[in-house]
């Protein structure tokens, strides 16, 4: 062999070399991220998912992709876009609300589903239970309804002399809403308050709800849970300062941009576990055997500076129980 054509031969090899090395190396995993409101209000909780997926030595972008699909709040649009990431064959979807995790538990039984649901997950019928699951499907559960009653009752301890409160839920949220009420109703009438309901699934019908309960007189608001109000906090916190209502809601997130009070788990931290789950899962680790985990700590927030605005005293005992409070 003439040594032109040796050494061309040799390069044409060396050249191939990084091909062959890439074609040896697995395929990066890709995780389906399925919600049913918009991206922008929710990126710090995006964050928190993303923590979790570095807990678990995983980087978006390093040796995970991941492939986003919001519903921007229509809920009608969650069963499609959930089978949109199964036809993708993603490797785990990852839906934290309840409404995409039954648009994805109905879109799959085999690909790996990781929730968080404020409901309740064997009660819904996501899990046979809590501390092993027996499917595709594990996760977070943060009890968002389940301690709707206690919300109502410190948000009285908070305005002792309210006699009306509105409630304001999410139709289009039909499970948490319904549970929401559920606790709710029987334990407002324990405690002698009469409640309007009032419901919102856009910032207009937001408004509309505040001006329905300015004009029927309500003492205070009551929020339910739910993405929509989170997504919509700056929204509430501003009507709530302009028409001098004081508001509890189910998230930190509402307080800490001036809602008076709230109380239920750190849902950030919620999704910092979904991402550690998540990861733990491409990792080998199989839903059926990975215990649902269970919110332990929820926590009261209190906005001091809301509370002088609207001329009211924190009670001692409150302040007592508080884990936070905003100066």
């Amino acid at each position: 062999m003439r040594r032109r054509e040796f050494i061309s031969l040799l390069g044409g090899a060396a050249a191939a070399w990084p091909f062959a090395a890439r074609a040896q190396q697995p395929a990066m995993p890709v995780i389906g991220f399925l919600y049913h409101q918009s991206a922008d209000p929710f990126a710090h909780r995006l964050r928190a998912f993303r923590q979790g997926l570095k807990e678990a030595g995983l980087v978006e972008g390093d040796n995970v992709a991941i492939v986003y699909r919001w519903a921007e709040g229509q809920y009608d649009r969650l069963p499609a876009l959930a089978d949109e990431l199964v036809r993708r064959q993603v490797a785990v979807i990852v839906v934290p609300s309840t409404a995409a995790t039954l648009a994805a538990n109905a879109a799959t039984t085999t690909i790996p589903i990781v929730f968080m649901t404020g409901d309740d997950p064997v009660g819904i019928g996501l899990v046979a239970s809590l501390a092993r699951p027996g499917g595709n499907l594990t996760g977070i559960g943060i009890l968002t309804t389940e301690v709707a009653a206690k919300r109502l009752q410190l948000l009285r301890e908070m305005v002792p002399a309210a006699a009306r409160v509105a409630v304001l839920i999410d139709p289009a949220s039909t499970t948490i809403t319904e549970a929401t009420l559920r606790d709710v109703e029987p334990a407002a009438r324990t405690m002698g308050l009469q409640i309007q309901i009032l419901n919102a699934t856009s910032s207009r019908e937001i408004d509309a709800a505040f001006a329905a309960l300015v004009r029927e007189r309500a003492d205070a608001l009551f929020v339910g849970p739910g993405g929509f109000f989170d997504g919509r906090r700056f929204q509430l916190a501003t009507m709530a300062a302009r028409h001098a209502v004081p508001m509890t809601s189910a998230t930190r997130e509402i307080a800490e941009v001036g809602g008076l009070m709230s109380y239920g788990s750190n849902i950030a931290d919620a999704w910092r576990q979904v991402g550690v789950y998540t990861g733990r899962i491409l990792k080998g680790a199989k839903p059926a055997e990975l215990p649902v985990v269970q919110a332990s700590k929820f926590e009261l927030i209190i906005n001091a500076q809301t509370s002088r605005m609207l001329g009211l005293t924190v009670p001692a005992t409150l302040l007592a129980r508080a884990d936070e409070v905003i100066e």
